[in-house]
């Protein structure tokens, strides 16, 4: 139960992936998370939540993003948690670790698994792709992430026996939050603006 995604009234986004087989095992759903820290006003208190969620309940691995106005962060949970602050910019999160704005790229616990590797070097890609650039405003990265999300080269869209990519959302907070939401694999599915009375 819970989510994976949300933005509130307040102007925060938090945002949760799992991570990969870091063998920590959680009787409290990573979703839950992301619905307690959307209780609070700003992305430093829901930090602040999430820290006390992992001292009292156990979690599975997780990479989860809290951004305001005011600042962002990524706190990774491996029956650890560390907190890196995220710079402005275009910042790609996956299931191993992130390749960050600041051109910072880590794998946790990546060893020589090629799988993992995979997914960093994916990231990297789809960074680059999606670096801030003149483009039409919000409406012009918008069109600029999809294609790079649609398409099978920045390992974005997954597709397994029983798992993969179910649905992919575009958001661009601030005072006129725009929002695009594909309900399937972006590689097939167009992303369709959604009204925020939806």
């Amino acid at each position: 139960d819970g989510t994976w995604i949300g933005y509130n009234d307040r102007g925060l986004f938090v945002g949760v992936t799992n991570r990969w087989d870091v063998g920590v095992e959680g009787e409290r759903s990573r979703g839950r998370l992301v619905a307690d820290a959307l209780a609070e006003r700003s992305a430093r208190a829901a930090r602040e939540t999430v820290e006390h969620a992992v001292e009292r309940d156990e979690y599975a691995g997780f990479e989860l993003v809290v951004a305001d106005a005011d600042g962002a962060a990524l706190l990774e949970w491996d029956g650890r948690l560390r907190t890196r602050p995220l710079a402005p910019g275009v910042s790609v999160v996956v299931n191993v670790g992130a390749a960050l704005a600041d051109g910072t790229t880590f794998a946790l616990d990546a060893g020589a698994d090629e799988r993992r590797r995979a997914q960093v070097a994916s990231a990297r890609r789809l960074r680059e792709r999606l670096a801030v650039r003149a483009v039409a405003g919000v409406d012009g990265w918008f069109d600029r992430a999809a294609g790079a999300l649609g398409g099978h080269g920045s390992g974005a869209c997954v597709h397994g026996d029983g798992f993969g990519t179910r649905s992919s959302s575009l958001l661009a907070p601030g005072r006129s939050p725009a929002y695009r939401f594909a309900d399937g694999p972006p590689c097939e599915t167009p992303y369709r603006t959604v009204d925020e009375q939806v």
